[in-house]
């Protein structure tokens, strides 16, 4: 039987939550990573992905200028970059200037690719969409990747920002 609640304490039932971190160039041709929590599969065939991300970040700018990103399952050995990727702003800094970070080219898109990550997608930008405080990007998956070593995906495993392994 279900009672109602309050969405805040109904939401906090959604751990452990994927992790992505996708990528886009802005008009300097920097790479920018950004983490985020709301990504799915949006269609099978053709294959395409789409991701939310807040409207007040600079990952809006870099995805509309380069029309294409990099989603990037990371493993569970990347929780410290996925931190700090999601809490500072490429407004302010090169991310990967700052953080030691292995990534190698696109192989069909003008982004990077994490090398340590469970996969990479690269996607071209199909269309976006407004949605409250996001916009929602979706992509066509033109190149996919997987880490040639077994690896744990990275989740959020409680709220608070607490990333693990789910399994």
């Amino acid at each position: 039987m279900q009672k109602q609640t309050e969405y805040k304490q109904a939401i906090q039932t959604k751990y452990p939550e994927q992790v992505v971190i996708a990528i886009a160039k802005d008009k300097a041709g920097k790479a920018n990573p950004v983490t985020l929590g709301w990504t799915m599969i949006v269609s099978g065939n053709p294959p395409m992905m789409a991701i939310a991300v807040a409207i007040t970040h600079y990952s809006i700018e870099t995805i509309r200028h380069s029309k294409c990103f990099t989603i990037a399952f990371p493993s569970s050995d990347m929780a410290e970059m996925a931190l700090f990727f999601g809490s500072k702003s490429g407004y302010d800094i090169d991310k990967f200037a700052e953080f030691d970070c292995k990534t190698e080219p696109a192989k069909a898109i003008d982004s990077v690719l994490l090398s340590d990550a469970v996969a990479n997608f690269e996607c071209k930008l199909e269309s976006q969409t407004p949605a409250g405080d996001h916009i929602i990007f979706v992509g066509k998956v033109v190149a996919s990747h997987i880490n040639s070593e077994p690896k744990k995906r990275l989740y959020t495993v409680t709220g608070g920002h607490k990333l693990g392994s789910a399994i």
